[in-house]
């Protein structure tokens, strides 16, 4: 039986342990789980049901799939679960972030960063993140006429960091610090190596990926900590978020954010808005090469709501159909694929107990592809998205930006790139697989990344 069966209705008898025993060698668990991630979570589901408990030699974890679990852990009793100890791994280059703090921190830093992420002042980086995709799209004609492929997910992995740049610096981080950029990618990929070891060395031991880290760290230190610097010093007036988060100040206490906690924040958000976003821009034009049927119906409506002009965040109603292909590729490719967390308190899920201090993992993966709450999954279906349908789903059945109090701070700003990029791209390309059979699978790692990138050719629409 499920443990989704159980629901949360109040149960006299004492609580059990979820099913499941599977039993891991702590020594070669990480490459185990790397091997098929995704395979292991669904078998497990299929195996155990909603509620499972593993064991990785002598650590038991728990995996929760079902909308109900997670909205709990998330929201319901949000307090009883802390980020952990895997996230914390991703301290070692974004430091104590809104996606590593805790408690009264998190809540301030919260606090003193929300008013950057307002609807009206994300809606003021439109020009700039058309601005750059069009310099893109600009020089992606050379390859239009000639038909030379082209990998788009590293298209879209450069574009997403110039906007990040742009938008939180008023730097282009591929052009004018290029340094930058190569430090973020190398950074990035050895983090992703120790989120998936089981023990990693600590950062002392001179191994040449720790060298390797510890180089790139330096670089992203010393650039951050100098444009902060500058900015401190200087009387002029900067549009970006940078220039938020520098005026944001406690309203209990008056204060602002000291150097190093804004550098965390940067940090923060330079990884999570760049490699994210461009993972699911890559993952979108995939699905739309192998759906030439809603590809045509999103390039209709383009045509009809903007024509050849540059969109603007006032068009993003009238580019519904843009928006639901965007929503469903996150569904199917949701760019975090799963949630760390951590109890606190011995806590219970239906029948089943979860032990404090035990890890956590939200398996989102599993619940963007649920049957009770998503038919034929597997499908590609923007029209799972329509109105009528998405306001009768489980407001936890989709969660690519997470849930409840921490709901990603940055998921409008996601979103208004990702439909404002796409347009741009349907009107100015048409944009085919290179091989239309060739499935692409997820390279599992901190995200989604199709493995293999996404081989395109183009032509002029």
């Amino acid at each position: 039986m499920h443990a989704s069966e159980a629901g949360f209705r109040h149960l006299e008898t004492a609580p059990i342990d979820p099913p499941g025993s599977l039993l891991w060698n702590p020594l070669t668990a990480g490459r185990d789980m790397l091997r098929d991630p995704l395979g292991r979570l669904a078998a497990d589901w299929r195996a155990y049901g909603d509620v499972v408990r593993l064991r990785i030699g002598p650590i038991a974890y728990y995996g929760l799939s079902h909308p109900d679990h997670l909205q709990h852990v998330l929201q319901e009793n949000n307090r009883n679960y802390v980020k952990g100890p895997i996230i914390a791994r991703t301290r070692i280059l974004i430091g104590d972030g809104l996606f590593t703090s805790e408690g009264d921190f998190w809540r301030r830093q919260r606090r003193l960063a929300q008013p950057a992420f307002h609807r009206q002042r994300i809606g003021g980086f439109g020009a700039t993140m058309t601005d750059t995709a069009g310099e893109m799209l600009d020089a992606w004609s050379g390859a239009a006429a000639t038909g030379e492929a082209f990998d788009l997910a590293a298209e879209m992995n450069r574009l997403t960091l110039r906007i990040v740049g742009r938008t939180l610096f008023s730097l282009d981080l591929q052009e004018s610090a290029a340094a930058v950029g190569r430090a973020l990618t190398d950074a990035l990929d050895i983090v992703t190596q120790r989120f998936f070891t089981l023990l990693p060395l600590p950062l002392w031991v001179p191994t040449s990926p720790n060298r390797r880290f510890v180089r790139a760290r330096r670089a992203l230190d010393e650039a951050v900590l100098r444009i902060v610097g500058e900015r401190r010093g200087a009387g002029r007036q900067h549009g970006d978020l940078l220039a938020m988060l520098l005026e944001a100040r406690d309203p209990d206490s008056g204060e602002g954010m000291t150097d190093r906690q804004l550098r965390d924040e940067v940090m923060t958000f330079v990884l999570a808005g760049h490699e994210t976003t461009a993972v699911a821009l890559a993952w979108t034009w995939y699905l739309l090469g192998r759906h030439p049927e809603v590809e045509q119906r999103l390039r209709d409506e383009v045509a009809d709501a903007v024509g050849r002009r540059t969109p603007t965040p006032a068009d993003l109603p009238a580019l519904r159909y843009v928006r639901m292909v965007v929503d469903e590729t996150l569904r199917l490719y949701p760019p975090v694929w799963a949630f760390g967390r951590q109890a606190v308190a011995d806590d219970r899920i239906g029948p089943f107990r979860i032990r404090a201090g035990a890890p956590v993992n939200l398996a989102v993966w599993l619940t963007h592809r649920h049957p009770d709450f998503w038919p034929d999954a597997e499908r590609f279906d923007p029209e799972r998205f329509a109105p009528d349908r998405a306001a009768t789903r489980h407001r936890f059945a989709y969660l690519p930006f997470s849930g409840g109090p921490r709901l990603c701070i940055g998921n409008e700003f996601a979103l208004l790139e990702l439909v404002l990029v796409v347009t741009m791209m349907a009107q100015r390309y048409r944009i085919a697989p290179v091989d239309p059979d060739r499935v692409i699978e997820p390279l599992v790692r901190v995200t989604l990344r199709p493995q293999g990138g996404v081989p395109v050719r183009i032509r002029h629409a």
